[in-house]
């Protein structure tokens, strides 16, 4: 269920699509689902989230009449199951061992429902769990709609379920608003079994903490932070070496192979990867970026999406570089910016180099760089794209490169670029 617009979150989007470690909100339940294999797999969205949600089937609620609703909503998909899994999708921490555990509970259980409840340190708003007097179920009641001695009650509510369809479905079309929101409440179709006479189990989570919400954006840092520790753990246990865990974020979908190093203060996201022997950081970022096998990257480094650092490479201190191809054993050792360019091997890119690719017209692409094999640029050089420096060549300090350099050429001189063609094969030559 991700239709609900979250108003604590006191915010123009829906709750469930903030961002956390690279994944929506929502992703982050669909990601614990998965794994289980059911089918079909079917998201409940709001009419503004409803393009949100690749790769699952998308139920649409057309207005919040509640949670009971969110669920009726997803019927017509749903098909001909015997049994359903329904998941609020406000839980990042849920993994797909609780799930697992809670469908076999269910199964075990012979129950027509079975609730996943939680003890946290802090029951805040979520709905109680009544039991009656041999601990079986009675009802689910919201924090709106409970007494003060039902508010003392510790156990509590994740919104996590699995029911029986054949007992689900009837029992959703006796819902009735009669509460404190005017809402339909999936809670109350537990209850209606129980008075049924129905089996309706309480599975109990051993780890409260998994089943935590998000509802406020202190509870969204909070998952947050809980998150990056688990990210970062299952890295190091992996052989990745994290000097910081607490000052390192890693997206959910970076990779990083055994024997890397990441440095405090250091942020990889999106589908970053970083190679063996590589060594990131302090004080890097790194998006969709690609650093490859025993590549040095920082300190205070920024590497935009599409940029690719082959093996041995470097790209130092106050280097920015956007969509850019950086050979083996390149350096580009600092104070330099680098975008939608191409460099070759075993090329020095000397300091304040700068790749002026923003095109001259309006509506242009961005025009390319390419700067070839052992090339040594000068330091303040800029290059106007689109423009391509031959292999071994050399820019002369302080120049602006606007024409092609051919290969071995020696070119710069300011005010105005001169080439000198073969300057460099022929003082080897002579040499």
């Amino acid at each position: 269920m991700a239709a609900g617009q979250g108003t604590r979150m006191k915010s123009a989007t829906p709750k469930h699509l903030h961002p956390l470690l690279g994944r929506r909100l929502a992703d982050w339940a669909v990601e614990a689902v998965r794994p289980l294999g059911v089918k079909p797999l079917v998201v409940v969205a709001s009419p503004a989230a409803a393009d949100a949600f690749d790769g699952v089937i998308v139920a649409v609620q057309h207005e919040p009449l509640g949670t009971g609703d969110a669920v009726r909503s997803a019927k017509p998909f749903v098909g001909d199951a015997d049994a359903v899994l329904i998941v609020s999708a406000d839980h990042p921490l849920l993994t797909p061992g609780l799930l697992r555990r809670l469908v076999d509970e269910h199964r075990d259980s012979d129950a027509s429902a079975t609730v996943l409840s939680f003890e946290p340190a802090d029951p805040r708003a979520y709905g109680r769990v009544v039991r009656n007097g041999n601990g079986s179920l009675e009802a689910i009641v919201e924090a709106r709609d409970a007494t003060e001695e039902q508010l003392a009650i510790r156990e509590v509510n994740s919104s996590i379920y699995v029911f029986e369809t054949g007992r689900l479905w009837p029992a959703l079309d006796r819902l009735e608003p009669k509460n404190v929101q005017g809402e339909l409440y999936l809670t109350d179709a537990v209850r209606f079994m129980v008075e049924d006479g129905d089996n309706v189990s309480v599975m109990k989570a051993p780890d409260p903490d998994e089943i935590e919400g998000v509802n406020t954006r202190v509870e969204l840092a909070d998952a947050a932070a809980a998150l990056r520790e688990r990210v970062n753990r299952e890295h190091m246990l992996a052989g990745v070496t994290i000097v910081d865990p607490q000052t390192t974020w890693i997206d959910a979908e970076v990779e990083l192979e055994a024997d890397c190093t990441i440095h405090p203060f250091t942020v990889l996201r999106g589908h970053t990867r970083v190679a063996a022997g590589a060594q990131v950081g302090p004080h890097v970022v790194a998006v969709d970026a690609e650093i490859g096998r025993d590549v040095l990257v920082g300190p205070f480094c920024y590497l935009r999406p599409g940029t690719t650092l082959a093996a041995g490479a470097k790209a130092g201190t106050f280097v920015e570089l956007k969509n850019a191809q950086v050979g083996e054993r390149t350096k580009v050792p600092h104070l330099s910016y680098l975008g939608d360019a191409e460099v070759g091997a075993d090329t020095n890119i000397g300091a304040g180099s700068i790749t002026a690719n923003y095109p001259h017209e309006p509506g242009r692409p961005k025009g390319k760089t390419t700067i070839g094999r052992n090339v040594r640029t000068g330091i303040q050089n800029g290059f106007q794209a689109p423009v391509e420096i031959g292999d071994d060549a050399w820019i002369a300090g302080g120049s602006y490169i606007t024409d092609d350099v051919p290969p071995e050429s020696l070119a710069g001189f300011p005010p105005r670029q001169v080439t000198k063609k073969g300057y460099l094969r022929r003082k080897r030559d002579n040499n």
